[in-house]
């Protein structure tokens, strides 16, 4: 499998400029004592930077989509007048959920840490709270979720999952339990506008993302 071009940005060293391959970029900065440089996967965020100041670049995260103009300008930009929620489960099955307005990053509300869990089932949890939280809150919002899954088992108001209640996690299953009767007593309020899948190819993490990645 061939590497994937990358773009290197030298702003200090013997040459500045943008080169294509990483030797090059190595000649310019080996042995000096004082170098600024950066790798990047798209050479229209290389131009970027080398017009730009290093210190917006370096040791920060950026985000470079790879997709084309064509599949960017078909997916479109997300709704920032949106809620956003994200889960997260680490190794040990320690899990938990969040939601967010998506303009800000406001936190609306957290729930967890809870044990013996995973990311669909937090993801799950976090639609069924973020639709319970516009009713509540007279909202109409959109909601962004990443989780194809947790999204399906909003539209069928069941899940399919492949962890089992056990005493450590029943609480867990209580919470899945009492979100589907909720959808189940409230279908008017799931509508296809307002539960969207987050374009993260397109768009970089979810803005409801516990940032551990």
């Amino acid at each position: 499998m061939s590497k994937k071009q990358k773009y290197y940005v030298v702003w200090e060293g013997r040459k500045k400029g943008i080169f294509t391959s990483w030797n090059e970029c190595k000649k310019q900065i080996e042995g000096l004592k004082s170098v600024k440089y950066k790798s990047f996967k798209t050479k229209e965020v290389a131009k970027k930077a080398f017009n730009s100041n290093p210190k917006d670049y370096i040791g920060v995260a950026i985000f470079e989509t790879t997709l084309s103009k064509e599949k960017l300008l078909k997916i479109g930009k997300p709704i920032t007048k949106s809620i956003s929620v994200d889960g997260a489960c680490n190794n040990k099955g320690i899990s938990e959920y969040q939601g967010v307005f998506t303009d800000t990053k406001t936190k609306l509300f957290t729930q967890g840490p809870f044990k013996g869990g995973s990311n669909n089932l937090m993801e799950f949890l976090a639609l069924v709270h973020g639709l319970a939280y516009c009713k509540q809150h007279k909202l109409d919002l959109p909601i962004y979720s990443d989780s194809k899954t947790a999204i399906s088992w909003v539209w069928q108001k069941k899940i399919k999952t492949t962890i089992k209640e056990t005493s450590e996690n029943k609480k867990i299953f209580k919470l899945i339990d009492r979100a589907i009767y909720w959808l189940k007593n409230n279908s008017e309020v799931i509508k296809h506008k307002n539960i969207l899948k987050w374009e993260t190819k397109a768009w970089g993490e979810i803005p409801a993302d516990f940032e551990r990645k």
